[in-house]
């Protein structure tokens, strides 16, 4: 949830000319008929190493008693999938014939869709195919099915940033992160829901209505990615792709128990760039998964001007490094200073603290100082809501009240108060974390301080957490996530449990400025350690 989006968004649809395509309507789904395109790989750089090393991953590799081929490949991870491929044990029309028919049936139920490209797909499998049959040498992600999130411009595919106003538009160019995901040769099933312009806190959409974790529909999937993490964990694909500027690949991973990252500052670029705090990313069901897509999609491009060069590290070696947590300084922090925390989560946090110590890992806990995190959002944020308000207006697009709130809540505020948290506030923020991991590698918290919550439109719910009247708990759940994206730090969220009535909560680590891999390789160990993953929910 940012403004940073829906400034970016606005200013570069008003530019666009709205291509007419064919769309054709097929149930809840709109499915493209665009022909495949010629895949190049760019990143074929020790693509065999890297799936060499990945197959030591491979731990499934047929059907577990009384489940069918299908149902068992729906939950096989990218991972699997590539030394699959290139044993010829399974073929990527399979694999995307099994996670279509998934689609269609959980669709009805938990609404992660917005576009389908079932045609093109298909299409797509039966190229990969045959590449495969004739032994070319190809990255490591291709013929992996993947959704990506509506916000996020794909070329020939309809993209509607979860507004009514741009229901039929078509991008004619690619974001630079969808554009190297499709270097590697992976298989766009479709396009998940989003809230408008990615500006709630919620999955909740004019244009496609409210999304729900898989765990229990009818609750909400958090926002903005949640068509995208609940894609992921109902078997929609090993992986997907979204974006996060304050919690919006994190929360929903929380929510809906996948993984999700936030890379540092300037890894995965995006075009005209205008806040350094946003990033797209990945949300996979492990951390190997999510550091593949990782991988190929960071570093420098030249129409961001935050973007950095590619790290020095292999992300996916990080994730696949063996042995546990031994030696693995943790600083764990149960709030981040914000005072309220669900008891559930406060338990389920503890039990996880407790299975990193047992893992090998030092654990100490800390506290931090940071500024209120809704005071700060205002200052840094609200004047582009009032703007984009504006601009809706101006579209005679209907205003969500909570959009139209915060962008009220930002008219006593100065602009010397918005410079003072541009240019020190942040810099601040940086400095409380860097004090409170000083003598650690890395800092553990919560994702979200509560779990998944019933729909309740555009803020989500009121509820009461420890005592304290909670007037929205879609903007309350991002209170956790938002400070490390003010900060430009790598956060990964894991799943770290389940509540007693069977609802995830994700555990975020948050490393230092550039610590990608020591980030991963922690969560990775972590969930080796805990196989909270390997839950499926029974949709």
């Amino acid at each position: 949830m940012s403004a940073g989006t829906a400034g970016r968004f606005s200013s570069s649809c008003r530019s666009r000319s709205r291509t007419d395509r064919r769309v054709a309507d097929t149930g809840s789904l709109r499915l493209c008929g665009s022909s495949a395109k010629h895949v190049r790989c760019s990143f074929a750089w020790h693509s065999i190493h890297i799936v060499v090393q990945l197959s030591m991953y491979v731990v499934e590799r047929l059907p577990r008693p009384g489940v069918s081929m299908a149902e068992d490949l729906i939950w096989k991870t990218a991972a699997e999938l590539a030394e699959l491929y290139r044993s010829r044990e399974v073929s990527p029309v399979e694999v995307v014939d099994a996670v279509l028919d998934r689609m269609d049936r959980v669709q009805p139920v938990l609404n992660i869709m917005v576009t389908g490209t079932a045609e093109q797909a298909r299409a797509e499998a039966a190229a990969a195919e045959k590449r495969f049959q004739i032994g070319d040498q190809l990255p490591p992600l291709y013929g992996v099915p993947i959704t990506v999130k509506d916000l996020v411009d794909t070329s020939g595919v309809r993209t509607t940033y979860g507004c009514v106003a741009f229901a039929d538009h078509v991008p004619d160019e690619d974001a630079v992160g969808w554009a190297r995901l499709r270097e590697q040769g992976v298989i766009l099933l479709g396009k998940t829901t989003t809230p408008e312009f990615g500006l709630l806190g919620v999955t909740e959409s004019k244009l496609t209505g409210s999304t729900s974790t898989p765990w229990r529909p009818g609750y909400n999937s958090g926002g903005s990615s949640g068509g995208a993490a609940a894609a992921v964990v109902a078997g929609v694909g090993p992986i997907a792709w979204g974006s996060d500027g304050g919690g919006s690949i994190r929360v929903p991973s929380s929510l809906c128990g996948a993984v999700g990252i936030k890379p540092s500052i300037g890894r995965i670029p995006t075009a005209d760039a205008t806040d350094g705090d946003e990033t797209e990313g990945p949300i996979a069901r492990t951390v190997v998964d999510a550091a593949m897509v990782l991988e190929a999609t960071s570093g420098h491009h030249p129409g961001d001007r935050f973007s950095v060069p590619r790290d020095t590290r292999s992300y996916v070696e990080a994730a696949t490094l063996p042995g546990d947590l031994t030696g693995v300084r943790i600083a764990a922090c149960y709030d981040l200073g914000q005072g309220v925390l669900d008891s559930e989560v406060r338990r389920l946090f503890a039990a996880a603290l407790d299975d990193m110590r047992a893992a090998g890992a030092s654990v100490v806990e800390v506290g931090i100082d940071l500024p209120d995190t809704e005071i700060f959002f205002d200052h840094v944020n609200g004047h582009a809501y009032q703007a984009f308000v504006e601009e809706m207006a101006e579209w005679g697009i209907e205003i969500w009240p909570a959009v139209a709130e915060m962008a009220k809540r930002a008219d006593p505020v100065t602009g010397r108060q918005v410079s003072e948290a541009f240019r020190s506030g942040k810099t601040a923020i940086y400095h409380a974390f860097r004090d409170a991991m000083a003598g650690a590698d890395l800092m553990v918290t919560p994702t979200t301080a509560v779990p998944a919550f019933p729909h309740g439109g555009d803020r989500g719910p009121a509820g009461v957490v420890e005592g304290v009247e909670i007037p929205g708990l879609g903007h309350f759940a991002h209170a956790m996530t938002e400070p490390p994206a003010h900060a430009g730090l790598p956060a990964i969220s894991v799943p770290g449990g389940f509540t007693t009535d069977g609802l995830p909560i994700g555990l975020q680590f948050i490393g230092p400025l550039w610590a990608d891999a020591d980030v991963i390789s922690a969560a990775a160990r972590y969930q080796r350690a805990t196989g909270w993953h390997l839950s499926h929910p029974a949709l």
